[in-house]
């Protein structure tokens, strides 16, 4: 194992950092439209990282004259795999006996991230970090934890040949940050406006320039050769700088977006800076920052950081998933908040700390020992069955784990209907395109029928024969995400003259942009109708690009959502009340109100309209337009 450093400090301001690191991130993932710089909290943990495994390399050169590879790699994964392992294969038994559904290629998941490349998996598979409303595997988080591990496995390797072979400081402090340019280079280059930027998220090629930014920091700024005692004005200008980045940093957290071409152009490499000199400023013993770091309660957090970024979403998917968070988004969030920290600190006090110090040599001695009559465990043997129930049922999810799409029968009955949709509503936007050619207009009778027929099935709702007459002729353009995709055809059945825009997964802010090219091409009506906001909130910029764009002159008519399962139902659509105050242009149609309390006209996901909800949703509608 090596020769003990003799010299090492444990920097307790660091405990802090972490824990402002993770609190970005669980906010973000609790409400990433509220705290949408969060998922910046990652960068921060590798800059501590990079900084911390170089200091102690470096040290254990400097005082040994050699690096304990094996000794290096044996501490970490007592340190990490334990609850990582744990993670994995009690998240797997979850999934195996309440959510199915997400057992599609479980095997290769549960492989990937044992290995430390589930990011690449993430990267081949197309796997998106930003889409908040699908289903969220709660996997998705794990992707920083293999970055991590790749730079564990090759890192000490690196620090050898460099002391070796290059030896001076300088040279390799600038090989570090050379690299750490050419990664955050090639997140510029490889990152394309309007796509998602889950690629470059995810990828070791495009994110490691935050750890070696920490790495070439450890290189000129050594722990252990930094003095307590400084001149009183250098003392202030470290207080200032610390005090100012961490001011910055948290601007950062609130203001940076994830989906924001500055972020990837620039953004994320001046976060990383400014965490590498917040963590310069802690490191010394002489500034200030540190004690401002050093509390009891950041000690706890800190301390158990890395349990509580590891269980946080897996809770977060799951939870959500069962509830309707948004009758009560703050109470729910504190719950699971409170959840998050108990599991964490159990995993911490019976799981990390005595697998972080367990002898592994003694293993199968250990569980002879529990086994032998009358040994001192005693009556805690059935302790082994927790860990052996999940273990044999993650193993039962990894054998019927099916390697592609294995969707439930209704959401794989919503996506027939919306592929279905997207054909016919792509030959009759055709159709109305041609500028009403006889064919749209000897659909229009038919479509009378078909809409007469979807009306008198809702007898609660029907149309009149003079609001169906008047849908005949009325020329609409609708815009919309995959609520609209679902109901496109329902609606173009009441309206033949209906241009629909849909597309699954739309937020709000990609409405403008929409809208915009649809006036260039002379596609925008008099009358408008949007079907947003499903996907995530939208600011008051975004809502008056769209009426801008819209005008004065036109109707515009905004379906509200409702999507009990996101925490931002309510803001949503409290915002568009706001909206229609404002602009006299604008008239909200109620679907949430009018739909509440009716889940059998929902598929399972409590959002999409099924062909029951349909029959409803149609008419009412219809008639919030034609009034």
């Amino acid at each position: 194992m090596g020769k003990r450093l003799k010299k090492s400090r444990y920097i307790t301001g660091f405990d802090g950092i972490r824990t402002i690191a993770v609190i970005g991130v669980i906010l973000y993932h609790l409400a990433p439209y509220q705290f949408q710089g969060g998922f910046l909290g990652v960068p921060i943990f590798f800059v501590v990282s990079g900084y911390l495994i170089t200091d102690l390399l470096f040290q254990e050169w400097q005082q040994n004259r050699r690096i304990d590879i094996k000794g290096f790699y044996i501490r970490r994964m007592k340190r990490l795999y334990p609850a990582l392992v744990t993670l994995v294969l009690a998240t797997t038994a979850y999934i195996t006996l309440f959510a199915r559904d997400l057992l599609t290629n479980i095997r290769a998941i549960i492989v990937t991230n044992f290995l430390y490349v589930y990011n690449w998996f993430q990267v081949a598979h197309h796997e998106s970090y930003f889409d908040k409303f699908g289903t969220q595997s709660p996997f998705t988080h794990l992707w920083s934890l293999s970055i991590e591990g790749q730079f564990y496995l090759f890192w000490p390797i690196i620090i050898l040949l460099l002391l070796k072979f290059v030896k001076k400081k300088q040279p390799i402090f600038d090989t570090m940050i050379i690299l750490a340019f050419i990664s955050a280079l090639l997140m510029s280059i490889l990152y394309r406006s309007g796509q998602d930027p889950s690629r470059v998220y995810y990828g070791t090629d495009t994110r490691i320039f935050s750890i070696l930014l920490g790495t070439s920091l450890a290189v000129v700024w050594p722990s252990t050769a930094l003095k307590a005692k400084l001149q009183p004005n250098f003392r202030l200008a470290l207080d200032v700088i610390g005090g100012v980045t961490m001011l910055l940093l948290l601007w950062m957290f609130m203001r940076m977006t994830g989906e924001s071409a500055l972020v990837y152009r620039g953004g994320m490499f001046f976060f990383s800076v400014l965490s590498m000199i917040l963590v310069a400023v802690v490191a010394h013993p002489g500034a200030d920052i540190n004690r401002l770091l050093t509390n009891p309660v950041f000690t706890w957090i800190g301390k158990r950081s890395y349990g509580i970024y590891l269980y946080q979403y897996p809770v977060l998917v799951f939870f959500e998933d069962k509830v309707n968070v948004a009758d009560h988004p703050f109470l729910y969030g504190v719950f699971e908040v409170a959840l998050i920290l108990v599991i964490s600190d159990l995993s911490y006090r019976y799981l990390e700390l005595p697998l972080q110090h367990f002898d592994y040599s003694k293993t199968w001695a250990t569980i002879k020992e529990v086994f032998a009559p009358g040994s001192r465990y005693g009556k805690k043997r059935w302790y082994l069955a927790v860990p052996s129930v999940i273990i044999l049922l993650a193993l039962t999810g990894a054998i019927i784990s099916p390697a592609h799409g294995s969707e439930s029968e209704q959401n794989s009955a919503l996506e027939k209907t919306i592929e279905s949709n997207n054909k016919k509503v792509a030959m009759q936007n055709k159709e109305i395109q041609a500028g009403k050619s006889s064919q749209a207009s000897s659909n229009k009778k038919a479509s009378s029928e078909q809409a007469t027929s979807r009306s008198e099935s809702s007898s609660s709702d029907s149309l009149t024969q003079a609001e169906l007459t008047r849908a005949q002729t009325l020329s609409i353009t609708a815009v919309g995400d995959s609520v609209l995709a679902d109901a496109s055809a329902t609606l173009q059945g009441i309206f033949p003259n209906m241009y629909v825009d849909a597309k699954v997964g739309r937020q709000v802010r990609e409405v403008a942009p929409v809208l915009q090219s649809l006036a260039q091409m002379g596609k925008l009506s008099d009358t408008v109708l949007i079907s947003e906001g499903t996907n995530g909130p939208f600011t008051t910029d975004e809502m008056q690009q769209i009426m801008t764009i819209l005008g004065d002159k036109r109707k515009v008519y905004w379906i509200n959502v409702h999507v009990p399962t996101r925490r931002w139902q309510d803001q949503v659509n409290e915002d568009l009340k706001e909206a229609a105050k404002k602009y006299h242009n604008l008239k909200i149609i109620d679907w949430y109100a009018y739909s509440k309390d009716h889940a059998d006209w929902f598929y399972s996901d409590n959002v999409h309209p099924n062909p029951e909800g349909l029959k409803y949703y149609g008419p009412f509608v219809a008639k919030q337009v034609l009034k």
